[in-house]
């Protein structure tokens, strides 16, 4: 078997080892990156293909049976199965499920577990309506099953092909005043996709930057000052070199602005306010429309959880605190009791602490299946807060963060959510910075379809284990002291290099 262990720039020699023989070989290496789209949906074309062949059996074999009034022949059969490969494509597209080679393999096989069940659940009813009645679900049961298992075994073979024919491009890390050792820890965990091999200070020069830069694929853009960044972008840019940008806020509010032309000259406009009153009137709508039956259908779940929190110390069922929502308006947010009664005793605003000492055996449960914030749906049909939004934050911790970013205040132009951007695409401890340019994000992109996206989103989040972890033992908030400067930034790389080149020997 041949193992890669050098990569050089232009992707197309590569030197690897044949153990069989001992010896060191160089071989063509084809660089298929501009292929990519079109590769990645012929493997999407696979699963849908697998799926819609499941489905097809089940349907001849058990439920075109069960028409009892009428039957489907060629076309009507066709349009039932087509119908159903557009549900898969459609929840898979949706939950990340097609995603190979971006997401980790398990939140793969999760998103394909999740688009499949969805799709099964959609068709069911759909047959029942078709055939007048219920029938048996136990086949659809079965048909799950084996979804399951081709997802699985689809998510593995295709992620070993992305990874033959997609090497992780060889970066260089172009950092600034911010400290950068926290960002190459967490693209550490995606070595397979972002290998870092070197890193210079953006203090360097362009010059000093542009020679370093031969020896690598593409470079990553740290939080840097916009002046130097701006220059390295355009020289990468004329220089079809690929770079990764890490974005500014005021990227983030461009990002959502109109396009205008006058006459020649294009324009961007940022309107300064975030809802129109269209927008704000319609996601009140769907807001009602979903927690209204969603809180009678889950009312018999909160009785059993406020029966176990009183069993389990005696103390309250319900937590209440103050947080904001638009406009900083001040609103008690309710929620499951998951600490000790008095956890916050002190006075002193403390966030929740990963294998925090307060919080009680029924709370680490309900924290863990997110089941704490279901009666946060009363504070939705109350008006004080939305289905999707930023996260409510206490005053108190808002005034802390405004200290060091004066912009977190942009975060309360809309209401508060149960769920959000940042609630799916980060986790309860990441840090204030990344929260706000998330939150920011949604605010500037708003649309209802982005609102029933992330709901639907919002069951893969609560799967997630790395969602609901704690912030560090050291902090009292989401602010992190940073005691590593960028000093640190090229050793955490050399050992990471030095530990890839180890396990390839």
């Amino acid at each position: 078997r041949r193992q890669r262990q050098m990569c050089i720039r232009d992707r197309i020699t590569i030197l690897v080892h044949d153990r069989q023989f001992g010896r060191w070989m160089v071989v063509m290496n084809k660089n298929y990156d501009p292929y990519k789209k079109t590769i990645l949906f012929f493997f999407s074309l696979i699963s849908v293909a697998l799926m819609a062949t499941v489905f097809a059996y089940f349907w001849y074999l058990v439920y075109w049976d069960t028409m009892y009034f009428f039957h489907f022949y060629r076309k009507g059969n066709w349009a039932l199965i087509g119908l159903y490969a557009i549900l898969v494509y459609f929840f898979s597209t949706m939950y990340g499920a097609l995603r190979i080679g971006q997401l980790r393999r398990m939140e793969v096989v999760l998103s394909q577990f999740l688009a499949t069940f969805l799709a099964n659940i959609v068709m069911y009813f759909v047959i029942c309506l078709l055939a007048f009645g219920l029938v048996n679900p136990g086949y659809m049961i079965l048909m799950q099953l084996i979804d399951c298992v081709i997802a699985v075994v689809w998510t593995v073979v295709t992620r070993r092909l992305y990874n033959r024919i997609f090497q992780p491009w060889k970066i260089l890390l172009i950092y600034g005043d911010r400290p950068a050792s926290e960002l190459v820890d967490k693209l550490e965990t995606r070595r397979d996709k972002y290998a870092i091999y070197g890193a210079i200070d953006a203090h360097a020069g362009i010059d000093r930057i542009a020679e370093t830069v031969k020896d690598y694929q593409a470079v990553l853009i740290g939080d840097i000052a916009a002046e130097t960044r701006n220059e390295i972008l355009k020289y990468c840019y004329g220089n079809g070199i690929r770079a990764y940008v890490m974005p500014k806020i005021s990227d983030i509010i461009l990002m959502g602005g109109d396009e205008i032309h006058v006459f020649d000259t294009p324009f961007l406009l940022s309107k300064g306010y975030s809802l129109s009153f269209d927008q704000r009137f319609w996601k009140r709508t769907v807001d009602l429309l979903i927690a209204v039956p969603l809180t009678i259908l889950l009312s018999p779940i909160m009785l059993l959880v406020a029966f176990a929190i009183k069993c389990c110390d005696g103390g309250p069922v319900f937590y209440r605190q103050v947080r904001c929502t638009k406009d900083n308006r001040e609103f008690s947010i309710l929620k499951f009791r998951s600490m000790i009664v008095d956890a916050e005793k002190s006075g002193e605003a403390v966030l929740a602490k990963e294998h925090d000492e307060r919080i009680t055996p029924v709370g680490r449960f309900l924290r863990a299946v997110r089941l704490d914030e279901l009666p946060q749906l009363f504070n939705v049909l109350s008006g004080d807060m939305s289905l999707v939004g930023p996260r409510p934050e206490r005053p108190e911790i808002i005034a802390e963060y405004q200290k060091e970013m004066p912009e977190f205040v942009f975060r309360t132009r809309v209401k508060a959510g149960v769920t959000g951007f940042a609630q799916i695409y980060g986790k309860y401890n990441t840090v204030p910075y990344d929260k706000l340019k998330l939150d920011l994000f949604y605010i500037e992109n708003y649309s209802l379809w982005m609102d029933l996206k992330l709901i639907l989103m919002t069951v893969k989040t609560v799967l997630k284990k790395d969602s609901t972890e704690g912030v560090d033992t050291n902090q009292t908030t989401g602010l992190k002291e940073h005691t590593e400067g960028n000093e640190e930034v090229e050793r955490k790389i050399q050992e990471y290099t030095s530990r890839e080149e180890s396990h390839h020997e």
